[in-house]
């Protein structure tokens, strides 16, 4: 059995849902972050449990194929990329395969699965970023990203992934902090004032929204902050303040100010214009949630007279897209805010045949099946805990032409799939004994 603080050699054969390589010694199951499928390895055990360990890569004895320079400094200390040491054809076999493993392991599927489509740009293409900010001695207020598995924070002002644009609104308001001496947030002892700085970017548009997450009421000279980025950056538009006084991970609060602007940005998708404040939901990669969108419409095969039923709509993104193509548009959302902007993004864009309820999925999906609404086709976009079996069981009794499950997580898409399948084959068998009874009292009637 392996110890604490040993060094072992390990060859990685897999890699984890979670993004680490995957090696086995002596039968157990050793997770090392930053490997590649391929790769040997010299790594120091830092956890050794009964069924598994964890281990930090020490070195690289012999790399893999797959294994590449990474382009950023932090990379193999920040925890926002479990795949930059790789190439991203390997990237998209690794994420290919927990697909695989998901439909087939968990699922208990037999799937034929079409290839992955990749995204045009791998660096710059995020539209948000939310950076944790702390005093570092002798250094003052950074700005960064959590390592792996932590809340420490790792000092990063320049992301490979973010927009340029953020590296030099991040300077200015690190410059800002230091000149009026406004402190940052300690969560050991939650005191401090700014907690997280988040920013957000429309991907056409290229408006900027400042949004500064905060630990308490009184933000001290903010005017002369709000007045360097009107000079500065020629694409800011909104800024706003958002209250979070609790002790939580969770980074917004339920309060927000606006300062300056309108307190959102506006972007395009597809077809329509939305509203994007720091509350809503919108895919960080524009340009891949265009491909996404337009393979979801492709699975859908909406027709003039369909009935489109959205469900977990968030914001109307995915289904206004859609409308045009629809007779009526309905979409269901649990989050009040989400449902005002959805209803307004389809007023702006001019859509009238779309209809907008603020409720539980289940619930609500219930309500419209008592109502008599018998949607042609059920697109679900649910959070990641997946759909619940009550929703599952409604969608099997409207037995709709199509269902399009878009998922952020392919562990509970693979179970809701299979609960969806033991429901019909459930269904199969009750009609199945339904017909041989009544085959059986039709021959005694006749007898």
């Amino acid at each position: 059995m392996l110890k604490k603080n040993q060094e072992i050699e390990l060859h990685i054969d897999g890699m984890s849902t979670m993004g680490s390589g995957v090696g086995h010694y002596d039968g157990l199951a050793v997770f090392v972050n930053n490997t590649a499928v391929g790769d040997t390895v010299l790594c120091h055990i830092i956890k050794a449990k009964k069924n598994y360990a964890i281990g930090k890569l020490v070195r690289v004895i012999s790399p893999s194929e797959d294994r590449t320079e990474p382009d950023c400094p932090v990379s193999l200390r920040c925890g926002g990329c479990c795949y930059r040491h790789v190439s991203y054809d390997a990237e998209l076999r690794y994420k290919e395969q927990k697909v695989v493993d998901a439909f087939t392991r968990i699922g208990h599927l037999n799937v034929e699965l079409e290839p992955i489509l990749g995204s045009e740009e791998q660096i710059a293409y995020r539209n948000k970023a939310q950076y944790p900010v702390a005093d570092f001695p002798g250094k003052g207020p950074q700005f960064g990203f959590y390592a792996t598995s932590s809340h420490r924070i790792v000092p990063c002002m320049d992301c490979r992934l973010q927009p340029p644009g953020f590296a030099q609104v991040l300077k200015i308001i690190r410059e800002w902090m230091v000149r009026y001496n406004i402190s940052s947030y300690d969560e050991r002892t939650h005191t401090g004032l700014i907690r997280h700085i988040y920013l957000r970017q429309g991907h056409y548009s290229k408006e900027l929204m400042v949004c500064l997450v905060v630990n308490g009421r009184n933000v001290p000279q903010t005017y002369p902050l709000i007045r360097t980025l009107r000079d500065e950056v020629p694409n800011f538009c909104t800024f706003l303040l958002n209250y979070n006084t609790e002790k939580t991970n969770v980074i917004l609060g339920k309060e927000q100010e606006v300062l300056f602007g309108e307190g959102f940005i506006r972007d395009r998708l597809l077809n329509c214009t939305f509203r994007v404040s720091p509350q809503s939901f919108y895919q960080v990669n524009t340009a891949q949630a265009e491909v996404l969108y337009r393979k979801a419409a492709e699975l859908a095969g909406l027709q003039p007279d369909d009935i489109l039923l959205d469900l977990y709509c968030g914001t109307g993104t995915i289904g206004l897209t859609m409308a045009d193509k629809v007779k009526k548009l309905y979409g269901v959302e649990i989050v009040p805010e989400a449902i005002a902007d959805a209803r307004r993004n389809a007023a702006e864009n001019g859509i009238t045949n779309a209809e907008f309820f603020c409720g539980d999925s289940a619930m609500a999906s219930e309500q419209l099946l008592h109502d008599g609404v018998s949607p042609d086709v059920i697109l679900v976009d649910p959070p990641r805990k997946g759909l619940s079996p009550d929703l599952i069981r409604t969608i099997s009794e409207w037995d709709p032409k199509r269902v399009v499950y878009v998922s952020c997580d392919p562990a509970t898409l693979a179970r809701d799939c299979g609960e969806r399948s033991s429901t019909y084959q459930r269904r199969g068998e009750i009609a199945n004994e339904y017909n041989h009874i009544k085959r059986q009292s039709a021959s005694q009637w006749k007898h």
